[in-house]
Formats: C-alpha cells, structure tokens, sequence
C-alpha cells in the first residue's frame, strides 16, 4: 500500500516508537514527550503515520503497539483546551480527509494483517474509532460491507474478527433487516470449524440483543435457540467463556429466557454439582470428603467436554471455573427476575444447594495455619469458597425466605451433625449468609435456628466455633433487636465462655460477634451480663496473662474496640468498670507509638472516648486533662504517612471528648479547630481519565464514578476525612452552642458552598445541619449578623432548586425550618420567600412528572419504585411543615397532597409486605 505520510515523518515515529517501549525510564519519558509535541502541532500526520505503521511494521510487536497506541490517543483530550470548553479530542480535530484515509488504513489492516493477534487489536482501534465516529453523526459504511464480506470468508481467524466487530459495534447492524441480521448471526454460532467463531458470535448477539429496541427484540427471540445450542458439546476450556458471555444478557434482558428455564435447568444442573448425586444432603453425597466423580451431561451421553488426554489437575480445575461461571449465571438471571426463578420449579434448590456443597470444600489441611494467620490480613484465607457463599447470600436476598429457607434447612441441620468439620462450618456460615435476605420469614422460626446454633460454641474444631461466632454476629446484625430481645440468655450463654476460648482467632471473633450484639441491645438486658464479659476482655487485653503467653495484637485490638461497645451500650452503669479499663487506656496512648501499633492506638482512642461518654464528665473528670494532653502530644507529633487511622481517629476522639465534658470543653477549641478546619476545607482530589482503560491503572484508595460522560477518579481518604470534620463540627456546635462564637464565621463559610460538595453525600448532610445550629450560636452569643442569615436562606434555597436527590432535598426543607425557628420567620425577606415559592413549585412539578412516568413502569419494579416513593415522601413531609410554618393556608399545600396523590400504594397492609420475606 502506498505510503500516506512522507518518508521524514514515518522515520522519525518509527525511533520514537523504538524508544517507548524501551526499558529505560529517562528514554521512554522523553518519547512520551515527542509523541505530545507532534500531537500538538501536525496530530492528523502522526495519527496517520501510526496507521500506516500498523500496516507496514516488520515486526507483530511493533504492529500491535502501534494499533494499541492509536487506539489511546484518538480519543484523547486534545491539548491547550479550556476546562469549560467543552471535551474535543484529537478526533474531532482532524480534517475530513484524514479521518478518510485513517479509516481506509485500518480497513486494510483488517483484511490484510496476516496474524490473529495484531487483527483482534485492530479490530479494537476500529470499534473505538467507528462507535465515536457513528455517536458524533458519521456513518462508515465501508466498515459495514467489509465486516459482512469477512463473516463469508474461509479463514477462521477472520470470520472470528467479524463477530467481534459486530460485538464491539452493534452499531453496524442495527439499522439493518432484522432477518438478514438474525441469519448471518446464525451462522457465526453455527460454525462447525472454529469454536472462536462461534465465541464471537455468541458475545455479538448478546450485544445486539442488549441494543435492540423492544420492537427489534420482539422479532428476535429465536436467535436464542441457536445462542443457547452452542454450550451442550463444549470442553470444558471453553464453556466457562460461553457462560461469562451470556451473563450480562441475563442481568439486561432476563425475560428472553423465560422459554428456555426446563432446558437451561436441565444442562447447568449439571455443571454446578459436580458430583454424582448419591443422596438426599451434602452429608450423603460426599461419605468421603476429598473424592470427587464428574457429572456426565447430558444424560446418557458421552462426556464430550473431558479432553481424554488432559492433565487431570487442569482438568479439575476447569471442571471449577465452569462450575462457578454457571452458578453465576443462574444467580444473576434470579437477582434480575426473581419472580421468574420462583415459577420455575427446582431453580432455587439447584442454587442453595450448589452453594452449600462448594461451601463445604475447604481445604482440611491448613489448620494450623490458620491458627496463626492474623485475621485483618487474612479474615479468610485465599482457598475459602468465598463465590459459594455470596451466591447463597444473593439468592436469599433476591427471593426471600419463602423460597430459600426451605432448600436450605432441607441440609443445614444434617450439616451441622456431620463428622467432617467443613460441613458444620459450612452449615454455620450458610445461615449467617442467608439471615439478610430471609430475615423477616426466619424471624418466625428463630428459636429453631438459636438451637441449630448454639451447641456449635462446643465443638472440637476450632475453625466450627469461630463459625459459630460469625454466625451469631450476622443475625445480630440482620435480626437486630428480635434475637437479642427473645434469646439473649442462649447467646451470652454461648458467647460470654467463648471469649475464653483457647484459640486467639477464636475469642477473638466470640469478642467481635459481641459488638454486633451489643448494637442491638436493650441496656437492661446487658446489665446482668456486664461483669463476667468485662472480666473476660481485661483478661484479652492485659499482656500479663496467667500462661505466660504475649498476646496477640490483633485481640488486644478486637479487646479494645468490644470494650468500647459495650460501654456504648451500657452507658452509667460501665462506670464501675471505670477505673480498671482507662489506666490500661492510658498506658496504651503512652505507649503504643511504633507503627505495629498504630492501629491499636487509634483503637484505644475510640475506646477512651465511648466510656468517657459512658460514665459522664464527673466520673471522667479526674482523667480528662491526661487523656488530653496525650492526645495532644500525638497530635503535635511528626506524621507518619504509613499511619493512616490517626487523622480519622483522632477527629473523632477530640469529638467524643467534646460530648463527654460539655462546656468544659471551650479551652480546648484552639488546639482542635485548626486542623479540623483544615480537614473541613480540603478540596477534592480528582483525576479525569481519558477512557476506561486507564482506569486499571488507579491507585489504592481510589474510587470512580461517571459524571457528565467522563470517568473521574476520586481520593476517599480526603472526603471521608471533610466528612468525619463536617460531623464533628456539628457535634461541638450542638455542645458548646454560644461558646462556639469564635468559629462561627470560618464554619458558616465552609458550610454553604458544601451544600453542593457531590462527591459525598454525608458531607451535604453534615453541612445542612450544621447551618441551623450555627444560627443558635450566633444568636445566643450576639454574633449572628442579618447578612449571615441572609446569604445562608438563600444558599439553602438555591440548592432546593438545583437538587435532584429527594433525599437530601428533604434536609434541605428541614434545614431551612430549623434555621427559621432560630431566627424567626421576618428574616424570610419577600425576595427570599419568593425565591423558596418558586424552587417549591419546581420540585413539585418534577415529583408530578417522576411519578405520571412511573405509573407506566412494569409490573416488576413496583417494589423498587415504592422505596422511591418512600424517599420521596419525606421531602413531601418536610416541604409541608415549612410550608405550614409560612403560612397554615399555603396554596401550595394543595399542590403537595396532589403529588402525594400520584403515588401508589404498593402493599394493602403490612402483613402483604411481609409475606414474601
């Protein structure tokens, strides 16, 4: 082909493509450098020239660098752009002429690039250049013709890179016959020479499929016949594959398999038991842990998915992944239509069931190990059956208890009773699993599950009764206040021993399970049992125990933060308890400085400042000012960056403080407040990706999200810190009211603009109420000026305006009453009022709008609309109350009983909302 760039410029791009995929540092940057400057003056001939090198390149490395490259940087920000002008990149500044000869370049890659490897990174170049091209009104029809004439050809590996076009682009053909569509699809999944033609195929019917419009749809439910008649002949090497790809349309477009659930049920029963099917339990079916035998599907037939000669390691393991793709499958066609599942009779059972075997298969060697594995490094180790266990959670949250308990408790009890040790483990850790999604039908029968679980704390096997532990924390958590209320004596009668286990890991975790309990429990209810439990974690916590043994760090932390609930939950009456627990606390301030012991440190703060709240500042009193001035000191001490805990902790202790001593915490507001200030005033730390593949390349800490058609990356650390600093100004303002003067300014100024902070919603929360608690301040210490009040009601009202959030726009309504009943309706000005009127009505007309749309929706998200409603209506609520603060006879009282109206009532009764549990 004839070269489109001169000589000079292919030359030049030729070294600096050498150079940027040379180990040296110094050389790649400076190509990096080069590619930037070139970009930036002539990128239509470098883009060009990269092209023409995909084609001309000696080498597949160079060749398959260059697509990669050009791939990356045609979609790039282009340079020297305004950050308000709106996203050009590199693209969109080329001329007419070149995006034609650029396409004509990579065209002739794809029918000419001898090598599979270097035609799937082309085909990636082009599904990128034309899904750009096609969104920004430029259709490539050239493409479209090639990629059919490429389904016709006699080599696999081009047939393959069609499909994959028509995957990466559903584009090409969704403007196409639907027939003529359906039958080249058909085609690809039925091709008798190449099972990665028929891959592709399958990936390019899901993505058509998930394209289609509902018309669309409508006449093309039959290409599912021939998408789901690819698996049955697979190997095992390649079924895994077929399954993961036909995910996502299970999620999408659950509906398209509602003709086929008898046969799916029939074929992936199979793969996800992988054992003959001996009995009516797991117990049964697997008399001997270890041995395993393989399912033959489909019955009666040869097993044509076992290569004969295959390394039987491998094998198994492949029998694995394919076991956990169709487990995956069938769980995420049950969370997209549950009411499907439930119709098709033994789809649930095949699922719990399937669950409760893989959660079974521990590996019974690594006791020991175990044993002496740290547990916030290794909760679980790497061989637990982590994908068992949260499918069962999924599918128990998906169809509640009316369907899920019943399989399940068909093999939990004999579980339980089995010889081998993993089965009783895995008993235990498939009710905790399953507590969320059935809570509200297990409730029922509760003391059955109690006495299930309770004699497990005695049994022999150490690895059982942390189970045990775990299991009792889940349903603490997810049957808070019912268990603790009605079987509070079985379980302290369980726990309370346990914390004395011999095993660290094991008390341990009878220590954690007790936060879980202490969260939801009654403070007359826990009195009884205070003694013996605090006996027991002194003793966790005191290095000096009877055996001679150090002890663990991890427990003197877990110690440490049980102590702390449960003077949470105890409150006065931990005061007797006082004078054992804080000198250790003391200690452990003074102490604990090297960097094994942060995290034991910001525990031991926690702790300091839960039982300082607990006993009340008389009883405090007399530690108060050594507590502090530790806390000062490490405060003031150099930063270590690899100790990450302490800001956080330290924020939050200062806080505590704050509530335990009242007023008598005013002197201490200069040496607190600059760097809570600080903390309060950080700015976002954000990084704008150019595409979704540089996203892999985020450091921890980082979380994304999608705001205006870009991928933004966002530091946690920083905004997790501004809000914990928002939440501890709310605690000092509400305590010290008045004496808080002297920062009202800095904190209101900090306050209004946060109103609108969208990369986290507690620091809006945190900022909505503080403003009406910094009116209180001001007016009680004669600080609060009419312009302050002023530029905040308007603030408040300009945000009501913009909010889309119903649930922060009822805060908002909260706020704007609260701060009324501080200063008083005249400081309403008639500008402002009428400013409110307005955001009001828009609202209520946006709420009327959501709610005519939802009246339309199907049948199916009724249960999910109604919690929106349910959001909804308390911003109704709290739009009514200040409304009626306004004026008792507001018009637009009428407007908000209207929309109220437009609502639906998605259950008659509580019992009706209750009964699919």
């Amino acid at each position: 082909m004839e070269a489109v760039v001169p000589h000079e410029i292919t030359t030049e791009l030729t070294q600096i493509l050498a150079n940027l995929v040379l180990g040296d540092n110094k050389i790649r940057s400076n190509a990096e450098q080069a590619v930037n400057d070139r970009l930036a003056q002539t990128p239509d001939l470098y883009l060009l020239a990269l092209a023409q090198f995909s084609i001309t390149a000696d080498t597949e490395v160079m060749r398959s660098f260059s697509l990669v490259l050009l791939r990356r940087l045609l979609f790039r920000a282009a340079p020297g752009q305004q950050p308000r002008e709106g996203r050009l990149t590199l693209y969109d500044q080329l001329p007419a002429h070149a995006l034609t000869t650029l396409e004509r370049l990579l065209l002739h890659s794809l029918s000419h690039e001898p090598l599979d490897a270097v035609r799937r990174k082309t085909v990636d170049t082009v599904c990128d250049l034309a899904n750009n091209s096609m969104s920004r009104g430029r259709p490539w029809h050239a493409l479209q013709a090639q990629t059919f004439s490429m389904t016709q050809t006699g080599e696999a590996g081009f047939r393959e890179c069609a499909y994959r076009l028509f995957s990466g682009c559903p584009n090409l053909v969704m403007d196409l016959q639907t027939d003529a569509v359906l039958t080249v699809f058909r085609k690809g999944l039925q091709d008798s020479q190449s099972v990665e033609v028929r891959l592709a195929a399958l990936r390019a019917s899901v993505s058509y499929l998930t394209a289609c419009d509902q018309h669309q749809l409508s006449q093309s439910l039959s290409l599912l016949y021939p998408m789901l008649d690819t698996l049955p002949s697979l190997p095992n090497i390649h079924l895994k594959s077929f399954l993961s790809s036909l995910t996502p349309l299970c999620s999408s477009h659950p509906s398209l398999f509602v003709p086929h659930m008898n046969a799916l049920l029939s074929f992936l029963r199979g793969l996800i038991m992988p054992n003959v099917d001996s009995g009516p339990t797991p117990t049964v079916a697997k008399p001997f842990p270890g041995t395993s035998s393989s399912f033959t599907f489909p019955p009666g037939g040869s097993d044509s998915r076992t290569p004969g000669d295959s390394n039987e390691g491998t094998e198994d393991e492949e029998k694995e992944l394919v076991r956990k793709a169709a487990l995956e499958f069938m769980v995420s066609l049950t969370e997209a239509k549950p009411t499907l599942v439930k119709r098709s009779e033994g789809w649930t059972a095949a699922m719990v069931r399937a669950s409760l075997e893989g959660m079974g298969e521990l590996p019974d060697d690594t006791l020991d190990s175990w044993l002496e594995a740290d547990p916030s490094e290794d909760a679980q180790d790497e061989n637990y059956p982590h994908v068992y266990e949260q499918s069962l959670d999924r599918v128990a949250c998906a169809l509640g208890g009316k369907a899920v308990l019943p399989p399940a408790f068909q093999y939990i009890p004999s579980m339980l009773a089995n010889y081998d040790w993993r089965l009783r483990h895995a008993g235990l850790m498939a009710i905790a699993a399953i507590a969320e999604g059935t809570s509200k039908v297990m409730q029922m029968e509760l003391g059955k599950v109690v006495d299930l679980v309770t004699p497990m704390f005695k049994d022999a096997h150490p690895r059982v009764r942390y189970a045990a532990c775990q299991c009792v924390g889940q349903l603490c958590t997810d049957l808070e206040e019912i268990i603790q209320d009605r079987y509070h004596k079985q379980l302290f009668a369980a726990l309370i021993p346990t914390l004395e286990a011999p095993e660290p890991r094991v008390h341990s975790h009878a220590a954690a399970a007790l936060i879980n309990f202490c969260e939801g429990v009654e403070h007359d209810t826990l009195v009884p049992y205070l003694d013996p439990i605090v006996e027991r974690l002194l003793k966790m916590l005191n290095p000096g125990a009877e055996d001679g043994k150090v002890v663990k760090g991890y427990v003197q932390e877990q110690a440490i933060t049980t102590l702390a609930m449960v003077a949470d939950a105890s409150q006065a009456t931990f005061a007797k308890h006082y004078t054992s627990i804080m000198p250790l606390l003391l200690n452990v301030l003074r102490n604990a400085n090297s960097s094994d012991h942060y995290k034991l440190r910001a525990k031991a703060m926690e702790c300091a400042g839960l039982i300082a709240i607990a006993v009340g500042r008389n009883v405090f009193r007399a530690d108060a000012n050594t507590l502090i001035e530790l806390l000062i000191k490490i405060q003031n001490s150099p930063v270590d960056p690899s100790d990450t805990m302490l800001p956080t902790f330290l924020i939050a202790t200062w806080a505590k403080i704050c509530q335990a001593l009242g007023t008598e915490f005013e002197p201490f507001l200069p040496v607190v407040m600059p760097p809570l200030l600080n903390a309060a005033s950080a700015k976002a730390d954000v990084s704008v990706y150019d595409n979704e593949d540089d996203v892999s390349e985020m450091r921890e800490g980082w979380e994304t999200i999608s705001m205006d058609g870009q991928v933004v990356g966002i530091r946690t650390s920083t905004i997790d810190e501004k809000c914990q600093a928002f939440d501890t100004l709310v605690v000092y303002c509400a305590t010290l009211n008045g004496r808080f003067a002297p920062y009202l300014t800095q904190s209101l100024e900090l306050s209004l603009p946060a109103l609108k902070f969208y990369f986290h919603d507690g620091v809006r929360e945190a900022a909505s109420r503080l403003i009406p608690l910094l009116f209180s301040c001001g007016k009680h210490s004669g600080t609060l000026t009419s312009q302050m009040v002023a530029a905040s009601f308007l603030q408040l009202i300009h945000s009501m305006r913009a909010e889309t959030d119903p649930s922060f726009l009822s805060s908002l309504y909260k706020a704007l009453g609260d701060g009324l009943r501080v200063v008083g309706i005249p400081a309403l000005t008639p500008d402002l009022q009428a400013a409110l009127i307005e955001a009001t009505k828009h609202q209520l007309q946006t709420l009327a709008d959501k709610r005519k749309r939802r009246a339309e929706s199907p049948e199916d998200d009724r249960e999910e609309l109604a919690l929106l409603e349910e959001v909804e209506e308390f911003a109704l609520e709290d739009m009514e109350k200040l409304l009626k603060m306004l004026d008792g006879q507001h018009p637009l009282l009428v407007a908000v009983s209207s929309v109220r109206d437009l609502g639906f009532n998605q259950w008659d009764s509580e019992e009706e909302r209750d009964s699919d549990g």
